[in-house]
Parts: C-alpha cells; structure tokens; sequence
C-alpha cells in the first residue's frame, strides 16, 4: 500500500519486530495527531528463532508476516511495504539493488523524516548495519532540498561492546511515550516468535519503553 500525500514519518528497516521496541510510541503518538506515517520492511524475518513454533523456514517466514500485522493493526500503522530481500543475507546483495529499494521508497512516499538503524547497527547485526548503509547512501543520492530529515535509533547509553562505539550517536530527539505504554506492550508481544529478543530488551533496556530515542542528522 502506497501514499501519494507526505506523511511524518517513514520506517525502513530489515526485519519484522524492528520498528516494534524503538518507535512503535512515537508511531501512535504521531497517529494520534492525524499525521501519517509507514514502513518497509526489507526481510521476512526467515532466517529467525523458530522456538518450536515452526518446523521450516517458509513456515516461519509466514508467521513472522502475520505477527508483522498483528503488531502494526495494534500501533495503528496502515501503510506497509514487505520486501523479500534474504534475512541475515543483506550484506549479500548488490548495495544499489537496496540503495534503490530505499530511494524509490523515500520518492513515493515523500517523508518528512526517515528512522532506520545508525552505523553500528545499534547491536552490530549486519542486517541492520547494512541498511544504515542502504537508506544513508538513498538519502545522500536526493537532491538537497528533496531529502528528508534523517533519523537513527539511538540508545542512551554507548554501547558496552567497544567494537560498536565508532558507528554510536548520542540521542539528541527524546519523546516520552509514557501514555502509550499498554498498547506499546501488546504491540511488542504480538511479535511471539520474538519472545528471547523481548526479554533481553526489556532487561537491558526498560527505560525505553516509556521513552523514545534517535539521533537526527545535521541536529547538532
């Protein structure tokens, strides 16, 4: 599903469950404002945990998309676009092929802002650092007036792992999403497959559930 009006905000990300534990507050409080916003999702998230829940990879991939729904149906989200591109094989592909995806993504839509990971990947998935590579490289590609302002997830701690500390930014966007932290929840739990990936998040990272943080290029 595609829009031709500008809307808010433009997820691009790898994998089901990504725009989830990050954003998924500033989405609701975005659409609770009459503003819209969207995501791509570039994998279906195959190449996953299964925990017994699936017995192939086609299998997961299926349940992966039906969680995918089920989360943005909770957070509100309408408009998405589900890539096929492999899960834990981006870096793979041909870097213009998702340079492409990204731009033409961007042009569609017209956002006023794109999220998608920082350079380190926020954990050093590759997945994740190959998108940063992916949507940065799309939105240097636009003309200057064209592009939209650029976002990244941006914990608000540095990392512990020292190898990710090149590729950190300090968040310098905060939003408090105290007010949407029920429906914040349910989202993330409709994500089941995810369950091990929620529970290291939620142990590491509590204090983002009730806020929201990113780092905005060219802000400071």
């Amino acid at each position: 599903m595609t829009s031709l009006s500008r809307m808010k905000l433009l997820l691009i990300v790898p994998h089901p469950d990504d725009e989830v534990y990050g954003a998924s507050g500033t989405l609701m409080d975005m659409l609770e404002d009459g503003q819209t916003v969207g995501l791509v999702t570039l994998t279906r998230g195959e190449a996953g945990r299964m925990l017994g829940l699936c017995e192939t990879r086609e299998e997961l991939a299926r349940l992966r998309e039906a969680e995918l729904r089920a989360c943005l149906d909770t957070i509100g989200v309408q408009i998405h676009e589900q890539m096929h591109f492999p899960d834990k094989a981006l870096a793979e592909e041909a870097l213009e092929t998702l340079v492409d995806a990204a731009r033409s993504a961007m042009q569609r839509h017209r956002p006023e802002r794109v999220l998608t990971f920082a350079p380190n990947g926020s954990n050093g998935h590759p997945d994740h650092v190959t998108t940063h590579r992916a949507v940065k490289a799309a939105w240097d590609s636009l003309p200057a007036a064209e592009r939209p302002k650029l976002w990244y997830y941006a914990a608000p701690n540095p990392p512990e792992n020292e190898a990710l500390l090149p590729g950190y930014f300090a968040p310098n966007v905060r939003r408090d999403v105290t007010r949407h932290i029920t429906r914040k929840l349910q989202a993330i739990a409709c994500h089941r497959s995810q369950a091990l990936s929620t529970v290291d998040f939620l142990r590491k990272f509590p204090e983002r559930i009730t806020e929201e943080t990113f780092y905005q290029v060219g802000q400071d």
